[in-house]
């Protein structure tokens, strides 16, 4: 059995707080978290911001570029609206996505899907002479000229040719908006923290795995003091 550890700030007991971590790791909310484990709403609501923050800056730490066959998609977060959906729907937080077949995924919010935005952002996490795939979206139109070799997918007519297809990070979409509907409503301010913890579940595996690397993230943050 793994040892619970204390987090740094925290009063709670060890084993009020291995119960949280496990049920931060299951997709648990906070709020049912805390009916389960006996405590107030908001101790158990910061304990889970803690572990965000955490979990998002040791993502940031680890600088990890992608090569070979890397996907490439842009999607946009937030709340059910009349009008206009996808690229420039308005309240919608939009956010780029890259994933390696096989491999991990990484996501950054940005302000828009312009070129401008998009090719710093793929340069600087993406290994020239990989191969990559997209949609027909303008925004990857300077990618036919550049060091990658790119392989487009046109959504109006099918979703996938052979291995032409981004099925892999619309996959991973899917799975974040799923576990973000459970918060009904997200701040703005705090959206990048849930959207790290997305990243952060999918790219290390099963929960024992999640639960080894958050525990290791925990240990590090209590030495250099993260949060």
């Amino acid at each position: 059995m793994i040892k619970a550890m204390k987090l740094k700030g925290s009063r709670l007991s060890e084993a009020t707080i291995k119960k949280l971590l496990d049920f931060f790791i299951s997709g648990t909310t906070a709020r049912t978290a805390a009916k389960l484990s006996n405590i107030n709403r908001n101790t158990a609501i910061h304990f889970y911001q803690k572990l965000r923050k955490i979990i998002a800056h040791y993502l940031e730490k680890e600088a990890y570029v992608f090569d070979c066959e890397v996907e490439l998609d842009e999607s946009y977060f937030g709340g059910h609206r009349k009008g206009k959906r996808g690229r420039g729907a308005g309240g919608k937080v939009p956010v780029f996505g890259l994933l390696k077949r096989g491999g991990k995924v990484y996501t950054q919010i940005i302000g828009d899907a312009s070129t401008a935005t998009l090719m710093p952002i793929i340069r600087q996490k993406i290994k020239p002479d990989s191969i990559v795939y997209t949609d027909y979206w303008r925004g990857y139109n300077a990618l036919d000229v550049s060091e990658f070799k790119h392989y487009r997918i046109n959504h109006s007519k099918l979703f996938a040719h052979e291995k032409n297809h981004i099925n892999g990070i619309e996959n991973f979409w899917n799975q974040a908006k799923r576990h973000m509907r459970k918060f009904n409503g997200i701040p703005k301010e705090n959206f990048n923290l849930f959207l790290k913890e997305c990243e952060f579940k999918f790219n290390y595996g099963d929960a024992k795995n999640q639960l080894k690397i958050l525990r290791k993230w925990i240990r590090m943050s209590n030495k250099i003091g993260v949060i």
